[in-house]
């Protein structure tokens, strides 16, 4: 047995390599975000295991099966975090920031499953969440999903599908869920352990099955659609006209209900074909009972998810990760005195230029070694210092990337020499 330490199955590392791909696709996120007018907050990656009971559900997948959930010293039960929205809502409520104030906030970060890994699905898994607390018309409904279809647009994803529905109030369910007691419970001999289960306690789960055998059944329950209030029904209409303007094309699902018991009214679901049986890369709804259920003032609200493993993998399938900025200027450097003027000359360009990124070699090598990392690291130029240029105080500029001729400058001009350089 070797002695070398693993990480935890379905809890995987990210490379350096393979980093840049994430911050070029979160920087395009948060730079949407902040067109929208949403802000940004910060919660605890471990939270009391009954703000997740009382949320998400205790007949639900994630509760019985696959939370990560444990005591700690006050033999309290804690659980990592399965999902974002409970502890946003648990956030606004303990901070007062939902009184008498609406908001339009984002989370991002890991969250935890018990699942079995596969590609697309991770025990420790990241997901950029979105949250508008205190609004209760469709316009905020559109308003969410336009905002994911223009991060589509920024990203270059122009086969992603659209589903939505609408689940009505819970009201509005009871006599829905009781329809499909009746007809799950003429075909109980069809159904899988699972869902025998979930068949008195919640039928509507029941429709989230993903076991193909079952298909046919589902296929043929009643639709709750035809159940819907005429408040729901009227809401779900708005925000349809509303997406029409906008020309969003989307498919309206009637099976589509969420695997979280907290969903009222819209939910919506972004879908690809590219990455297997893991289609959904973004999944969101409404929540307008949450705050109150958990002993907050009744606020209506609305949020969605991106799982970033999957729109990361989706995007790099298709080629269409964003640049992002590599270093303006290498420092290749011969000897020690050159290595301390280069340190100052590395620290007087990021004073001098802001926002220029300098990369020094550092650990030695020779010219011809670090010319090559140089040329690895992406950099416009190379800025050249050995002991001639120590003596003359001068800096030898070679580009890297064009045809051009290296040249032998003063380090006093320096400076305008880069900028004129990567205009």
């Amino acid at each position: 047995m070797s002695d070398v330490l693993q990480s935890i199955r379905g809890m995987s590392d990210v490379l350096p390599d393979e980093t840049p791909a994430w911050q070029a696709i979160e920087q395009v996120l948060k730079q949407t975000m902040q067109a929208y007018g949403y802000r940004e907050l910060r919660i605890p990656i471990v939270e009391r295991t009954e703000l997740f009971k009382r949320s998400i559900g205790e007949v639900t997948d994630i509760v019985e099966k696959e939370m990560y959930t444990f005591s700690d010293r006050n033999d309290e039960s804690l659980t990592l975090r399965p999902e974002a929205t409970a502890g946003v809502v648990r956030a606004g409520i303990s901070n007062g920031l939902l009184h008498n104030q609406k908001q339009k906030i984002w989370t991002t970060g890991p969250m935890f499953r018990y699942e079995k890994p596969q590609k697309g699905r991770y025990r420790q898994f990241h997901q950029f969440d979105v949250e508008a607390l205190g609004y209760e018309g469709p316009d905020i409904d559109a308003e969410m999903i336009m905002m994911s279809a223009r991060i589509w647009q920024i990203l270059g994803l122009d086969h992603l599908s659209l589903q939505i529905n609408s689940l009505g109030t819970p009201e509005s369910r009871v006599a829905y869920k009781d329809k499909l007691l009746e007809y799950f419970s003429a075909h109980e001999d069809q159904l899988d352990e699972d869902s025998k289960q979930r068949l008195h306690r919640n039928p509507m789960r029941i429709l989230d099955t993903k076991n193909p055998a079952m298909a046919d059944l589902v296929a043929a329950a009643p639709q709750i659609t035809d159940y819907l209030d005429d408040e729901s029904k009227e809401h779900f209409s708005k925000l349809c006209s509303y997406l029409d303007a906008a020309g969003i094309a989307y498919e309206v699902n009637p099976r589509l209900v969420r695997g979280l018991d907290y969903y009222s009214r819209t939910v919506f679901e972004w879908l690809t074909d590219q990455l297997g049986a893991q289609g959904a890369v973004c999944s969101g709804g409404r929540y307008d009972g949450l705050v109150e259920q958990m002993g907050g003032k009744s606020t209506p609200a609305i949020g969605w998810a991106i799982g970033l493993e999957r729109l990361v993998a989706l995007c790099q399938q298709l080629d269409t990760v964003p640049a992002l900025e590599r270093p303006h200027v290498y420092l290749v450097l011969s000897g020690d005195a050159a290595a301390a003027a280069g340190f100052g000359l590395a620290e007087r360009l990021r004073n001098e230029i802001p926002g220029l990124c300098v990369e020094m070699n550092c650990g030695g090598g020779s010219f011809k070694s670090q010319f090559k990392r140089a040329d690895k690291s992406g950099a416009d130029l190379a800025l050249v210092i050995g002991d001639d240029e120590v003596e003359n105080g001068t800096v030898a500029v070679k580009p890297l990337r064009g045809g051009e001729e290296q040249q032998v400058v003063s380090q006093d001009d320096i400076a305008g020499v880069v900028r004129a350089a990567l205009v």
